[in-house]
């Protein structure tokens, strides 16, 4: 029976009897991390042949025969260009390769614009007065930091089954100059699992903005995290863009982080040639370069695209039974009982659990006195402010099964015993 259609007798029993299954529960002293989307030790162990990849009897000249260990190259070896503008989906001319983190790349992309402006022409935003960028969520709190950071006015923007409100964007952008931009994670959305849709990423190419300097941040970090071969498929903007001459209003990003090392991957950005040219003056200035020997060993490493595809399927085969073990767990405890709602993504990182309204602050606290973390109620929403306090963002990669199996039985435990309360008023 759904929890909704329980008499109040009925409903009290139910939560009286989860009430003990809760106690029994934290009787146990768990101590169990899901706060963050992290690779485990046997995911990471996958790429230590990276370690092997180049050495002290090694050649560390790229295929121009430039020393990998001197300067030079500001914008990234040839053969890295070659493997990751395929990663990301743009020409060998339209990257650039950085070091370990695509955050980095996206926070150093909006400090340029602040104090300099989008290009030589263009006034920089940190001289415009107050400014606001759109955030699709429940979406990603560290995207969300940044811009609150830089004091930009961060915009709710609801999410759909196919993405982003396209409605409200196309009109808030055309109608209000101060907006400079919009956070998008279009493959596997965190926390939601979806793929933007053929018609969400069109909308965006053809976006008419009515700042000049609007930018689309297109962070695409889970573009080749499949969980199997069934995937999904995401249209590339870039392309898109240029049919409508808004080649310069997107920035890529992506990155190796959960590909190969978290700490010691490879960063990069997509963008228009003109973009290219713009942020490689600037970066003249601010660095010699990123850190070629370790393009180098990933480039050795991977061999090409089809080597990176491999690992990837390795990955997954270790990433999708822990997905299985929680999507089953609500499956089967909260779905019968009408408890939230949830996506089952082909990809990605996360899982995005909607409880009933005002629930998820408390299913939280119960998680974390029963002994599991779960990332903050409230995070996916810029400024932390979930308005229907719902969204959970659960992250099953870094515990091991048997671990996953308690926390997805404790996180279903609180989910129904806060939905219990909430419906008796409690």
């Amino acid at each position: 029976m759904r929890l909704c259609e329980m008499t109040k007798d009925e409903l009290m029993a139910f939560k009286n009897e989860v009430s003990k299954e809760y106690e029994a529960f934290k009787a146990r002293g768990l101590n169990l991390d899901m706060s963050r989307g992290k690779p485990a030790a046997d995911q990471l162990d996958t790429a230590m042949g990276l370690l092997d990849a180049v050495n002290s009897e090694s050649c560390l000249c790229d295929s121009t025969g430039t020393d990998c260990r001197n300067y030079g190259i500001l914008d990234g070896i040839s053969e890295a260009k070659k493997l990751f503008c395929q990663m990301i989906d743009v020409g060998e001319n339209e990257i650039i390769i950085g070091g370990n983190s695509s955050l980095n790349l996206m926070y150093d992309t909006i400090a340029k614009n602040y104090i300099f402006g989008v290009n030589e022409n263009a006034t920089p935003w940190g001289k415009q007065g107050n400014l606001k960028w759109l955030c699709p969520c429940p979406g990603y709190d560290r995207h969300f930091a940044i811009t609150e950071g830089f004091g930009i006015e961060m915009i709710n923007i609801p999410m759909n089954s196919d993405g982003p409100d396209m409605d409200m964007i196309e009109k808030l952008v055309a109608e209000d100059e101060s907006i400079k931009g919009v956070w998008c994670v279009p493959m596997y959305s965190n926390p939601t699992g979806i793929t933007f849709s053929d018609e969400v990423v069109k909308r965006f190419a053809a976006l008419k903005p009515k700042a000049s300097d609007f930018r689309i941040f297109w962070d695409n970090a889970y573009c080749v995290h499949h969980l199997s071969k069934d995937r999904d498929y995401l249209l590339n903007i870039l392309e898109e863009a240029k049919k409508y001459g808004n080649e310069d209003m997107i920035y890529i990003f992506g990155s190796t982080s959960k590909v190969s090392f978290a700490g010691a991957g490879v960063a990069v950005m997509g963008a228009s040639e003109k973009n290219i040219a713009y942020y490689k003056k600037l970066m003249n200035i601010q660095t010699i370069g990123f850190d070629k020997i370790n393009m180098l060993r990933h480039v050795r490493f991977f061999k090409d695209f089809a080597g990176l595809e491999a690992q990837m399927e390795t990955l997954a085969s270790l990433i999708a039974p822990k997905f299985e073990t929680v999507l089953n767990a609500l499956e089967t405890n909260l779905a019968p009982l009408g408890i939230g709602d949830w996506h089952k993504p082909k990809g990605g990182y996360f899982i995005s659990f909607n409880a009933p309204n005002g629930c998820a602050k408390r299913i939280a606290q119960l998680c974390k006195e029963g002994g599991v973390t779960l990332t903050g109620a409230g995070a996916t929403y810029p400024y932390g402010k979930d308005p229907d306090d719902k969204n959970l963002r659960i992250a099953p990669t870094y515990p091991p099964v048997e671990e996953l199996n308690l926390a997805a039985e404790l996180f279903c435990i609180s989910a129904k015993l806060a939905a219990a309360e909430k419906l008796l008023g409690e």
